[in-house]
């Protein structure tokens, strides 16, 4: 079994995983606070039933993919395709809003968190319904990204991919633990901006693998129909000629290459239009989010609140 293929789903389950343990102690720390500690059953009721939705999401998609890669269908190879393509182009999209929505936010993350709880409390009877809305909807959002990046990375393996995504749950699920119980020190924002560069990447090397599928799909099609749909002869269909040639340097099928095709998309064979597009994106996404960690200021005091609110 190839292993590295579980280290991008285990950074990328660890980040979301993190991220929903805060919004989870954020809520339990306002009901200790508000002495309302009998809606804690709700606010695991909410992880329960986000934890399920998200996995019952991920083997209905994971089901339907299956069934295609079955098919004795002709058309099979094209269909898969162009799901590879279409699933990837998702997970790049909210991934990518993700990463900037949670740099944008991050400083009011809390206080966000705190008046929707404290919105809640105010209803009375329905307090519980909505402190587990709240936490449904925070993992389910953490959830379906990361079953949308798993989808998309299909190819690479089954056993690994949901190895990977176990181990990131688990080790977000202890760091959260420890941080909100254990009275541990985390830098929350240096841990988020390391997480987020890796997430950059990450990212950026799942695109590439999507323009590579978008490339077969119209390349296959123009097999199947007879018609030609490329824009380039003699080189790829949609990408244009190849720029780079590692298989005798840097095989993306042995180590330390096929570490830094799982983690970053390293490709042995790359051409322009993926190094034009990968550029593209690390340059327009990438300055968006460097500015948007620029533009916060760290509160020394804000990683004591966090931890002494649970007290």
């Amino acid at each position: 079994m190839n292993f590295s293929a579980a280290l991008p789903t285990f950074v990328i389950t660890l980040r979301e995983g993190f991220e929903a343990a805060l919004v989870v102690g954020i809520v339990l720390a306002c009901l200790n606070k508000a002495q309302q500690t009998q809606l804690y059953r709700w606010v695991i009721r909410g992880v329960s039933a986000g934890i399920i939705a998200s996995v019952t999401i991920g083997f209905l998609l994971g089901g339907i993919l299956q069934g295609i890669n079955h098919s004795p269908s002709p058309y099979t190879p094209l269909i898969k395709e162009i799901l590879a393509a279409l699933f990837g182009l998702v997970a790049v999209i909210m991934l990518s809003w993700m990463l900037l929505w949670m740099t944008s936010q991050a400083k009011s993350m809390k206080s966000e968190v705190e008046g929707a709880i404290t919105t809640a409390l105010s209803q009375n009877e329905q307090a519980g319904k909505g402190v587990f809305l709240l936490v449904f909807i925070a993992v389910l959002r953490e959830g379906f990204e990361t079953v949308l990046f798993i989808l998309a990375q299909f190819d690479q393996g089954w056993l690994a991919t949901t190895i990977g995504a176990i181990a990131g749950l688990i080790s977000a699920s202890i760091l959260g633990i420890l941080l909100f119980r254990g009275g541990i020190k985390l830098n929350i924002r240096l841990f988020f901006k390391i997480m987020g560069i890796f997430l950059l990447l990450i990212v950026g090397g799942l695109l590439i693998g999507v323009l590579k599928h978008f490339d077969q799909a119209v390349t296959l099609f123009s097999l199947m129909t007879g018609k030609n749909r490329c824009l380039f002869q003699n080189s790829s269909c949609l990408l244009g000629p190849q720029i780079w040639d590692g298989s005798a340097i840097l095989s993306d099928k042995q180590f330390p290459g096929i570490l830094l095709k799982a983690l970053f998309g390293y490709r042995q064979t790359l051409y322009l239009g993926q190094a034009i597009v990968y550029l593209l994106f690390l340059f327009t996404i990438g300055k968006i989010y460097f500015q948007n960690l620029s533009s916060q200021t760290p509160n020394p005091n804000t990683q004591k609140t966090v931890i002494t609110s649970t007290r």
